[in-house]
């Protein structure tokens, strides 16, 4: 069976090369999509990192359509989502961990901050993060046979870089590029300031923001949020976990700043 075809729903076991197998039920359908009303599609994979699955966005516009992140690349995005068929998309890398790039070498016009378009050009197990979530990140496989051990990301090299200020144009849409380090270097956000949408990635998410990967960086972090919290943002479609309002967002920034502050902090001013 290839990735490509019907899942039979069995179990099957995930190899490790020489360790022991761990048994994992196949997917039944590995992508899911959730429709919002402003022609918003979520696209996620709920079978990675469990409750913490990784989403896409797809955005379509009057000449073009965008993609945000790209998922794992264990099943082919353009095979398995039928819209992504109608036109290609412009493809945007929030960043360049493991989870929101995976599929980008699928589409012809790849788009990355120039801090990460060496990882998007070649990406490796260390840098993107794989090494170190490879046997925890699979909650299900994504087909009979699937072999973690020999699960890797294809090198994608950027089309265009972007900047801070850059415009993605969709012809009827315009999302702004925001340049947000702290949870990686090349960490991105895309606003629309018409209809006050804000695609976060990992910048924000539900949750404690993450800022212990090996290229982290807390003050960035730190003014990064600091920016966001002033944003009249009032939906954040997020790289993990649910949608948020601005409400949640706000309190989610302040518990962070709020802590990374506190004497004795290394982060503390």
């Amino acid at each position: 069976m290839t990735p490509d075809q019907s899942l039979d729903g069995g179990r099957t076991a995930v190899r490790f090369h020489g360790r022991s197998p761990l048994a994992l039920e196949v997917a039944e359908r590995w992508f899911e999509l959730r429709r919002f009303s402003d022609d918003v599609t979520l696209i996620r994979e709920p079978h990675v990192f469990g409750a913490a699955y990784a989403n896409m966005w797809h955005v379509r516009g009057r000449d073009k359509d965008l993609l945000l992140d790209t998922g794992t690349g264990v099943l082919s995005l353009r095979a398995q989502v039928a819209q992504l068929t109608e036109r290609p998309p412009v493809c945007v890398a929030s960043h360049t961990h493991f989870d929101h790039i995976g599929g980008h070498h699928e589409f012809e016009e790849r788009l990355v901050h120039a801090a990460e378009a060496d990882i998007l050009a070649a990406p490796d197990d260390e840098r993107t993060l794989l090494s170190a979530n490879r046997e925890a990140c699979f909650q299900a496989l994504p087909y009979a046979g699937f072999d973690i051990g020999r699960y890797g990301i294809a090198a994608a090299p950027a089309t265009r870089l972007v900047a801070e200020g850059d415009i993605v144009d969709l012809g009827d849409r315009h999302f702004e590029v925001m340049h947000l380090p702290g949870h990686s270097p090349g960490s991105i956000c895309l606003w629309e300031a018409a209809t006050r949408t804000l695609l976060s990635g990992d910048v924000v998410t539900e949750g404690a923001p993450i800022d212990e990967h090996y290229h982290s960086d807390i003050p960035d972090y730190i003014a990064s949020l600091e920016r966001l919290r002033d944003l009249p943002a009032e939906i954040v479609h997020p790289g993990h976990y649910e949608s948020l309002g601005r409400p949640r967002m706000v309190e989610i920034i302040d518990d962070y700043l709020a802590g990374k502050r506190k004497p004795g902090c290394p982060a503390a001013p």
